[in-house]
């Protein structure tokens, strides 16, 4: 449920563009983003620090969309968030000594200190090269190609790279079960030797 929602805002944004524009579209993705907050906090009683970051960061830039009817500020929306996370990963590992994925994750994957911190630099450098992308798409081709990328190519990107994460972790979590001692056939020295049950003469 918690996975749907965040992308909620973006597929209605999607959706709202291919039946009206982009202007109508960030309006409705304003709205969804403040609903999708206000729901996670009425269902689960807090809501994460880059949800509300992400709820800033859409009524700024979309707000901005829409007062200036300027489709730009919209298109870095995306860039700008990408980075925010990244500084939140790097510079919480770097400079805090903190590592929030182990944070978030800790109580369900249990793997060496070590190991978080190449996974908090890969998605560092995913989000900054998202960032990137985001941006070159946006300047080089017209604004439906831009959403068609950030429904699909930026949810494809980001399928991939959680995949490769989970094969990255596997390498961690795999768990050989002790093998069964075999146990061969008695050694005929080591038989138990029964006493002779012959009688003996007379």
């Amino acid at each position: 449920m918690k996975a749907f929602l965040d992308f909620f805002p973006v597929v209605l944004f999607f959706i709202v563009f291919k039946f009206s524009d982009v202007f109508t579209a960030t309006a409705v993705a304003i709205v969804a983003t403040v609903a999708q907050i206000a729901w996670l906090k009425y269902k689960f009683g807090k809501v994460e620090t880059m949800q509300w970051v992400s709820l800033g960061v859409i009524v700024i830039f979309g707000g901005a969309t829409l007062i200036s009817h300027d489709e730009t500020f919209i298109k870095f929306k995306p860039s700008v968030l990408y980075i925010l996370m990244a500084l939140a990963l790097i510079i919480g590992e770097y400079g805090f000594g903190k590592n929030f994925l182990k944070q978030l994750m800790s109580s369900q994957v249990q793997v060496e200190d070590s190991v978080w911190r190449v996974l908090v630099n890969a998605w560092g450098v995913f989000f900054l090269g998202m960032s990137v992308l985001n941006l070159w798409v946006a300047y080089n081709f017209d604004t439906d190609t831009w959403v068609n990328f950030k429904m699909f190519g930026g949810m494809g990107l980001m399928f991939v790279f959680v995949l490769g994460q989970a094969v990255y972790l596997s390498k961690y979590l795999q768990h050989d079960e002790p093998e069964a001692q075999e146990v061969g056939p008695l050694d005929p020295k080591l038989e138990s030797s029964e006493p002779s049950n012959k009688s003996h003469p007379t």
